[in-house]
């Protein structure tokens, strides 16, 4: 591998980047870590698939440089992981394997481009400065949908296996909200500034009774419970 680092002030990044580096190689990882950062990014490091997993998992990050081969979880399971979950950040593969099979892999797995060591660091931050260059604004999402909820947010219109479910445009509000954090614990403080745009608790039972009124609309004539409330913590929207 190159361990020059070193960037030539006209090849330095007019933006920067959040990256996230997953190398269980510590001496590789350092020479990376302080390439990046000399090319104006910002760098974090994970050096096991556990670690970088979770940190991977926030969405914060424009660029994902992950190692195939790491202690616990490799790589690979790493990606899947992701891309399972709907992770979409850009993945750069960095790997000793360099066989075409090996990359087909890694490619298949979720990984949008594969770099075979020994490389040159100037390629790698090429090739990572690419990957963000790729990625295109997502559109807002139109419809959400959870089960056999749906909730169009053009035409406002509620619906759950087909059957229409009118909603006060409060209720409509906290149900988009629950529906855009489908499968989280959304937390009262979150709903409050959120949903009512306090900044502060009112000290009401404001929530409890826009929740009940919620659930008696979207689940009290339908078999499956969609909307929980999680003890101590808060409520989420899902299927089972």
């Amino acid at each position: 591998m190159t361990y020059q680092t070193q960037v030539n002030p006209s090849e330095q990044s007019q933006t920067n980047m959040r990256i996230l580096l997953i190398e269980d190689d510590l001496q590789a990882a350092g020479f990376l870590l302080k390439g990046l950062r000399e090319a104006g990014h910002v760098a974090d490091h994970a050096s096991n698939g556990d670690d970088g997993l979770e940190m991977g998992r926030d969405g914060t990050y424009d660029v994902m440089v992950v190692d195939r081969m790491l202690p616990g979880r490799n790589g690979i399971s790493v990606i899947e992981t992701w891309r399972a979950e709907g992770v979409r950040t850009p993945v750069l593969i960095l790997s000793a394997l360099g066989e075409v099979d090996d990359r087909v892999t890694g490619l298949r797995a979720g990984g949008d481009d594969y770099l075979a060591k020994p490389y040159a660091f100037s390629e790698l931050l090429a090739r990572v400065e690419g990957l963000a260059r790729r990625v295109e604004p997502e559109a807002a999402a139109t419809k959400l949908q959870v089960g056999d909820l749906e909730l169009d947010l053009l035409a406002r219109k509620c619906t759950r296996a087909g059957e229409n479910i009118l909603l006060q445009p409060r209720e409509f509000r906290l149900l988009e909200y629950l529906m855009k954090n489908a499968g989280q614990v959304v937390t009262r403080t979150m709903l409050l500034e959120h949903v009512w745009d306090y900044h502060f608790d009112p000290q009401t039972n404001v929530i409890d009774v826009h929740i009940s009124r919620l659930r008696g609309k979207i689940d009290k004539n339908f078999d499956t419970p969609l909307l929980h409330t999680v003890r101590g913590a808060g409520y989420s929207i899902r299927e089972g």
